[in-house]
């Protein structure tokens, strides 16, 4: 469709013009100005005088909405490069194979669920991308493509396997068990799950987008982090794109909009997102009473976007070249969402009546056409001409983000059963008549017959249309979506030439955060691993003594440093640089961790192996963005999460919103999550050294979470043997007991187990001491993961279940078994945390928890402490306890 004609642009005269004459010669001058110099010079006038209006103090700005037209006109679209009858046929085979699927699903497993409205209205997007934009990666050779990144709207996911069906990755019995993935492997198919899952369909998904808004954000990071290769010279992301296609209601997560200047300050013009804008949420309009593309074309273009508008179809062309009046124009500036949906759901006679009949000017246009014609009309995410030459804009428009506002019909095709309809959404069975509607529809060359027995259609493999699939395909770098994990491993340096000092500490008095960083900075000098290492902060890197690697490393910047710092004379100075190492994403937790699985995803992403460590307070981890988290499982993320400043007690005047009591039981919930709170730098130094071999040597699809603390106490060394209890979660701690301890003294017939981890495996100590100044033995243990342990006693206990001969004993029941007498267990976390393994103590021995439960306050760590129980004397006073009362 043409941009409006000048005519059509000037509305009815404003009733407050003081001076209508005046302003009809400013108008004529200024379309003077268009023709006889161009829109160039016209732009300059313009931005002249918007300079002058501000200098001038008058009060105005320009406004961010254009009319609500097409951007791209006619005569920019150039000529479409594809043979339009066989797309549009293919759209159509496909639009019915994914129907065909989760009506299928429903009919047999009512309460499957699927989703057919979504793809109904993407489907034209979808395949205008895969036919001509979206590219696969060729292979990791020099001058290979490695691929466009494609993050594909979840609820469209039935149109993205229909096709993999055509392409021959999907067969039709694979269709048949659609969110079937337990049922699947009996009958020899492969289960499609729900929405994109790596974790669950590991060669086919690339990125999940399930939780929405996680796709928009991570998107943003992963564009960023591509330049971030570029600019660090590790890898050349020249000429790949970024896609996200994502709906106008996904808009309305925090997630979906919150880095979107993030995307402009970067000049992400490698990144384009198409938002369907197919005006309805689940339950109704997105915006039913106003219009959700003049919305989000405010925010887009306000965050400092390129803004594409694709509107309306093609034959809406002729009929604003006809509006010479710009009636057309008005009409549709005065129509809001709630009511376009109502047009959508109704036929041709409705629209001809209710919309064109609003006055005789538009009934003029309608003239002529049938009220087929009318009902035909298409929104511009609907017209392939339309969608390629907005998509082609996208891909040429330089030094911006771009994102694309497709107007689409939700159900489109769907007709009296589901198009535009407030039920939409959640329409997922069909009777024979809908079928057969929906078969007229789109022509499909289906029998009566095979239309209402949902008969999945391929055609011939010698056919116009699968040779036409294949050669676009082939020509764009083969299938899309597709996961590939084919990269280098990575070695990684002996433990000793980065963490010697933590596993020799000699009683030196240090936080385990310091010695986390101090290993952190040994491993960047390693010429191999330190490159491909990516410390992240959200911010606060001073805070976790970090500063000294800004000077080292440098911080990220895509511009580089245009200003002197004010401590540039610092040893600490603050430094920013094109290839910096450091990423510093400012106050945003939600995009550190986008940017972090944007590392720990390259492997897969980009075929080049990097190993992110984000460090943040632990309280703003998984409690703040565990949603963010679970999507970088799913994507089988591998790389370090450091929680800092953790536990309840040890971030003493933060008070309750900075102290973190629960995330290690947060932590455990995620399979592939590996949780650990050491208290000694020794422990963490075997940690951090295993993480690191099985996660880029070894190349297994887990990531770590590792708790640090900010309190300064004497570490010990490391006991010779004790790496594997360290990995495997707890190990007898001996390194406790004093000189003194070991004098001769009475045989106690009375014996105590204590269990610590973290910050509170000093208090722990403390009451170990005073215990045995009573005459009792005591024997510490140092828990190192209460998840691990647990998820180790729960595979004994299944193999156990399953009738194997040799199930295995749970490696804490082990421990324990070497010692005798009650067992109290304390932790800076909630008590669900040491709960997690009662099932696993020896029978007969009494197991008490101690934890810091509740809501968290401001006072000093020994005040705290005191507070919550979890003190040396609260200790000593549960293990008293238990004596007295029966404990074995």
């Amino acid at each position: 469709m043409n941009a409006l004609t000048p005519h059509a642009m000037l509305q009815a005269p404003d009733a407050l013009d003081a001076d209508p004459e005046e302003t009809a010669e400013w108008h004529d001058a200024f379309l003077a100005l268009v023709a006889t110099q161009g829109p160039e010079r016209a732009r300059h006038m313009l931005q002249e005088l918007a300079r002058l209006a501000r200098s001038e103090r008058v009060g105005w700005q320009p406004g961010l909405n254009t009319p609500y037209v097409n951007t791209v006109g006619v005569e920019q679209q150039g000529v479409f490069p594809g043979d339009l009858a066989i797309e549009e046929r293919l759209g159509s085979i496909i639009r019915w194979n994914a129907l065909a699927m989760v009506v299928r699903a429903n009919q047999a497993y009512g309460e499957l669920g699927g989703h057919i409205a979504s793809y109904a209205s993407a489907a034209d997007l979808f395949e205008s991308g895969f036919n001509h934009f979206f590219r696969a990666r060729e292979g990791l050779g020099a001058g290979q493509h490695r691929g466009d990144l494609v993050f594909f709207q979840p609820h469209s996911a039935p149109g993205v396997y229909a096709r993999a069906f055509l392409e021959g990755g999907l067969s039709e019995q694979d269709l048949m068990y659609y969110r079937q993935e337990l049922s699947a492997p009996a009958a020899g198919a492969h289960g499609l799950s729900s929405y994109p899952h790596p974790w669950l369909m590991p060669d086919f998904w690339q990125f999940p987008t399930g939780s929405m808004g996680i796709g928009p954000i991570s998107s943003i990071y992963h564009a960023r982090f591509m330049r971030y290769l570029t600019h660090r010279n590790l890898l050349d992301c020249a000429g790949r794109k970024v896609w996200g296609v994502f709906g106008d209601g996904e808009m309305d997560e925090p997630e979906s909009t919150s880095a979107l200047t993030l995307a402009s300050r970067e000049g992400l013009d490698n990144l384009v997102w198409v938002v369907n804008c197919n005006l309805q949420r689940l339950d109704g309009p997105v915006r039913g009473n106003g219009r959700i593309i003049d919305e989000l074309e405010r925010l887009f273009a306000g965050a400092g976007w390129n803004v594409i508008k694709l509107v309306w179809g093609s034959d809406w062309d002729g009929l604003f070249a006809r509006d010479l009046t710009g009636a057309l124009a008005c009409a549709l500036e005065g129509t809001v969402d709630g009511q376009m949906q109502t047009f959508a759901a109704k036929d041709g006679r409705f629209n001809r009546d209710n919309f064109f009949g609003q006055n005789p000017e538009l009934a003029a246009l309608a003239q002529g056409m049938t009220d087929e014609q009318i009902d035909r009309l298409k929104r511009g995410g609907h017209d392939l001409v339309k969608i390629h030459a907005a998509y082609a804009a996208a891909s040429a428009h330089k030094g911006q983000p771009t994102v694309i506002l497709a107007h689409t019909k939700k159900g489109y095709g769907m007709g009296t059963s589901g198009q535009g309809k407030m039920t939409t959404h959640s329409q997922k069975k069909l009777d024979g008549a809908d079928l057969i509607e929906f078969r007229n529809r789109f022509n499909l060359p289906l029998t009566d017959e095979q239309a209402t027995g949902l008969a999945f259609y391929k055609p011939a493999e010698d056919s116009a249309e699968m040779q036409y699939l294949r050669r676009h395909r082939q020509q764009l770098g083969g299938y899309l979506p597709r996961r590939e994990t084919a990269c280098e491993a990575l070695p990684v340096p002996p433990i000793t030439s980065y963490a010697q000092f933590a596993l020799q500490a000699d009683g030196k008095e240090m936080s385990t955060t310091m010695a986390f960083v101090r290993m952190l900075t040994g491993l960047l000098k390693d010429a191999t691993l330190g490159p491909r290492i990516v410390p992240i902060v959200a911010d606060e890197a001073r805070t976790f003594g970090m500063a000294n690697l800004f000077k080292q490393i440098g911080i990220y910047s895509s511009v580089g440093q245009r200003y002197a710092p004010e401590d540039i004379g610092s040893v600490l100075a603050y430094r920013e640089a094109l290839d910096g190492q450091i990423l510093e994403e400012g106050i945003s937790e939600a995009g550190a961790i986008a940017s972090w699985t944007a590392a720990a995803t390259s492997y897969s992403v980009h075929g080049l192996a990097m190993l992110p460590f984000y460090i943040y307070y632990s309280m703003f981890g998984f409690q703040r963005v565990g949603d963010a988290i679970w999507a970088a499982a799913d994507q089988r993320a591998r790389g370090f999460l450091l929680g800092a400043t953790s536990g309840r007690t040890t971030l003493g005047g933060e008070g309750l919103q900075h102290q973190d009591g629960t995330s290690h039981l947060v932590a455990a919930t995620i399979p592939n999550c590996k949780a650990y709170d050491p208290a000694y730098a020794g422990e963490m130094a075997v940690i951090v050294d295993a993480g690191m071999r099985e996660m880029v040597t070894e190349q297994r699809d887990v990531f770590y979470y590792v708790t640090l603390m900010n309190e300064n106490y004497a570490q010990p060394d490391l006991p010779e043997g004790a790496a594997e209890g360290v990995l495997r979660g707890c190990y007898i701690f001996d390194s406790w007991r004093r000189l003194s301890d070991k004098r001769e003294r009475p045989i106690s017939s009375k014996n105590v187990t204590l269990l610590g981890s973290g910050a509170i495996l000093t208090e722990v100590v403390k009451a170990a001491e005073l215990l045995t100044a009573e005459g009792l033995e005591v024997t510490v243990l140092s828990v190192t993961s209460w998840s691990e342990l647990a998820r180790d006693g729960q595979a004994c206990e299944q193999r156990a279940l399953a009738g194997e001969a040799a199930p295995g004993v749970p490696w804490v029941t082990q421990q324990l078994a070497e010692t005798r007498g009650p067992v109290i267990a304390a932790t800076d976390y909630v008590r669900a945390v040491p709960e997690s393994v009662r099932a696993f103590i020896p029978p007969g021995r009494r197991y008490l928890t101690l934890g810091t439960d509740g809501f968290g306050r401001s006072d000093t760590r020994a005040a705290l402490r005191e507070f919550f129980g979890v003190d040396a004397q609260s200790v000593a006073k549960a293990a008293r306890f238990a004596l007295q009362n029966g404990g074995a």
